[in-house]
């Protein structure tokens, strides 16, 4: 899962080279950290929250496949 999301951020952003993904599991859940630079938070989160909650859309029915919880969520 860290491998998909990676893909998709760095896909998102200008500097991909300052993407950092960190996946951290808690007993049946799976958080995921996206760090980027400080000029493409915005571009994650996208209108409205739009972006980050496609992210987190994607992540909630892959885990529902492998029976796992991911968390998505935006670290500065």
């Amino acid at each position: 899962m860290r491998e998909a999301i990676e893909m998709i951020v760095r896909s998102l952003v200008d500097n991909p080279d300052a993407v950092d993904i960190r996946e951290i599991d808690r007993s049946g859940t799976t958080l995921i950290e996206v760090r980027v630079a400080q000029e493409d938070v915005g571009k994650i989160i996208g209108k409205q929250g739009r972006t980050i909650r496609a992210l987190r859309t994607v992540a909630r029915v892959v885990g529902g496949k492998h029976n796992r919880r991911y968390v998505v969520e935006i670290v500065e």
